[in-house]
């Protein structure tokens, strides 16, 4: 393997020298990249002269210490790079976990080691942030991670992106999703950690760099709506004949009854619903965390195309009449929409009534006859 491990520091100094002692237990390719430190870094650093050893005169972030580090690791002939933290929580005795298993696989693949957050001594808001960063990656990859917050990793470095947008923690985010994008294969491999509170300094700023990965998040997930996965849905259009495309990419033929059933279910409500605009990205959105079909849920939330629109708009307000009253047409010269917007609760209550039983109803109507088809397949296989 033609490999180095990469050592972002940043006033580390209690645990820095251990993690280094350790990991030259298993080589001594090894690059670190000083982000700056104010502590005892430099003279530490000091003692180990056959390293490679990078300096950087201003603390700018966990992501520009790694690009750098990635830079540095390619000029010097690796192909790939094993990240590991400098704050003691890592232990160098996993590299040969990292290193097995990319030998055994064929293709482009970064690993990320995966903790057990369950265990005793980690942190609520370690916790917290390791699901709620799961849910966005997925959400815009696709790719179930049970860890994508470990800062234990190794990149295939010819494969993972020469250029980012960030800088600071979020960068660990935007590698990995943006690796996905690229056709990269992201696996995790499972690892031990140490939460010590008196050795550990995490610099991680709960609010302010919160705010920063949920901007970032929120970028991720439009282009993976509007450019990703529309791309992705062509490509696999031209790999495919029109048949088995239609089956597997668009109907999905693999999944379950209950999944279709709940697609369409998904995709009636919030066609009929009143989200105005948001309604694509929703029933998208949803879908992908609740591992729906997510083509045939959107093909559903097309249910209020044009020609449907005024048939749902009557509905919805006389089914509102029933609960908050009014009339259900427009009164004297208002047009529809004057009408809607002075009687916005009657029609807020008739819509969100009419899609939850249009969904409910439509949803279980295509699971009864789901369910007559399969068993009339089944009779098929095995005739009497």
């Amino acid at each position: 393997m033609n490999y180095c491990v990469l050592i972002p520091t940043y006033n580390n100094a209690k645990t820095l020298a251990r993690v280094i002692d350790g990991v030259l237990c298993y080589t001594s390719h090894i690059i670190i990249v000083n982000d700056g430190a104010t502590d005892a870094t430099p003279d530490i650093l000091a003692r180990y002269p056959e390293l490679s050893i990078i300096h950087l005169p201003k603390n700018k972030g966990k992501g520009n210490a790694l690009r750098i580090g990635f830079d540095k690791a390619r000029n010097l002939g690796y192909d790939y790079a094993l990240t590991i933290d400098s704050d003691g929580q890592h232990y160098p005795e996993d590299i040969p976990v990292f290193i097995a298993t990319i030998e055994a696989e064929s293709e482009p693949t970064l690993l990320v080691g995966s903790r057990n957050m369950t265990q005793d001594g980690v942190p609520k808001k370690s916790s917290f942030g390791h699901k709620f960063s799961n849910f966005w990656f997925h959400l815009e990859t696709g790719v179930n991670l049970p860890d994508t917050q470990s800062g234990y990793r190794l990149y295939p470095l010819q494969y993972i992106p020469k250029k980012y947008y960030t800088e600071k923690f979020e960068f660990e985010i935007e590698i990995l999703v943006r690796s996905s994008w690229n056709g990269v294969q992201l696996k995790n491999v499972p690892i031990q950690v140490l939460y010590d509170p008196e050795e550990r300094v995490s610099h991680f700023r709960p609010f302010r760099d919160f705010m920063r990965i949920s901007v970032l998040n929120s970028v991720l997930v439009l282009i993976a709506l509007f450019y990703i996965k529309p791309r992705n849905f062509f490509r696999d259009a031209k790999k495919k004949s029109l048949k088995r495309f239609i089956k597997e990419d668009i109907l999905e033929s693999d999944s379950s009854d209950s999944v279709k059933a709940g697609s369409v279910a998904l995709g009636v409500f919030f066609g009929i619903a009143p989200f105005w605009g948001f309604q694509t990205i929703l029933t998208i959105t949803l879908a992908v965390f609740f591992n729906l079909n997510k083509t045939l849920a959107f093909i559903c939330s097309n249910v209020s195309i044009p020609p449907m629109i005024p048939v749902l708009i009557f509905t919805s307000l006389k089914i509102g009449t029933f609960f908050v009253g009014g009339t259900i047409l427009p009164q004297g010269d208002l047009t529809a929409m004057e009408y809607i917007k002075n009687n916005l609760l009657q029609y807020l209550v008739g819509s969100f009534t009419l899609a939850i039983t249009a969904s409910f109803v439509l949803g279980m109507l295509t699971y009864g006859l789901l369910k007559i088809k399969s068993k009339k397949l089944r009779l098929l296989d095995f005739p009497f």
